[in-house]
């Protein structure tokens, strides 16, 4: 996936840092540079696009999301948002809290973003939604750091139902508003939808075979899937949504020029 000399020279970047005791800081790092680069593109893109309220708030949602995952990347790669959980039988497991920290934030930002896409104003979905969320990240940072299978499964069970009601949520009232939408909301939305429901159950998933659950994966393994989640799921979902005919009204083409203090 990644150019073998790139990934070794970035490797060598991390042992220079003095990171070698933690060899999944090599995928941290590239973490950190690609959500550095989809927020630096879609200020840029704002700069340019944004001429309306309704397509500031899809840019400032979506910087947002970005931004928070930068940071929490550049924490982890700095070591920070690290701790150590010692488990029932004596071994000492490695987790990233970081990680939960920044889906407690991201993961309503991206369902506000379809939200504000379906055009669903009803609070009482929304709120559902943001909370939802929230138990969901905060049950699965428990099971994270608790340190006995049971207890760790038990926690990952009630997580993942509280994934299976948000994505009930947006399958079901999100997606009967925006079929009365036209059909470049429709298309978009059903896109984003469907990428945000692949991805995310692939979380609980790569989850269980990781460190936190069976450990058939080893952490340096398990960091690399979490990022290529995560990208996908905050920078592809932003290069999706604010290119799309949806946002723009239009092609990009027809949109206006940036101005020349954007240029600058």
């Amino acid at each position: 996936m990644f150019d073998t000399a790139v990934l070794l020279q970035t490797s060598g970047v991390v042992q220079d840092l003095g990171l070698g005791d933690r060899p999944e800081s090599v995928w941290l790092l590239i973490g950190t540079v690609l959500m550095l680069a989809g927020t630096f593109y879609f200020i840029r893109h704002g700069m340019a696009y944004a001429d309306t309220r309704e397509k500031i708030e899809y840019h400032v949602v979506t910087i947002m999301i970005t931004s928070i995952a930068f940071a929490s990347y550049l924490a982890m790669f700095f070591g920070i948002g690290l701790t150590e959980v010692t488990l029932a039988n004596g071994d000492v497991l490695d987790i990233y809290w970081a990680r939960y920290a920044d889906w407690l934030f991201t993961t309503p930002l991206l369902l506000l973003d379809l939200a504000l896409l379906a055009k669903a104003t009803d609070k009482g979905t929304i709120a559902a939604l943001v909370l939802v969320d929230a138990f969901m990240i905060v049950t699965g940072l428990a099971g994270a750091l608790s340190p006995t299978p049971l207890e760790r499964y038990v926690w990952w069970t009630i997580s993942t139902v509280a994934l299976f009601v948000i994505l009930w949520i947006l399958w079901t009232n999100l997606t009967a508003r925006a079929e009365d939408m036209n059909e470049d909301v429709r298309g978009t939305f059903t896109l984003l939808r469907n990428a945000i429901v692949v991805l995310w159950l692939a979380y609980p998933v790569l989850w269980v075979f990781g460190t936190e659950g069976t450990g058939l994966l080893p952490l340096f393994h398990e960091t690399l899937g979490f990022m290529i989640l995560d990208v996908l799921a905050k920078v592809g979902f932003g290069l999706v949504l604010l290119r799309s005919r949806a946002v723009l009204g239009g092609s990009e083409d027809d949109a206006p020029e940036p101005s020349a203090e954007a240029a600058d």
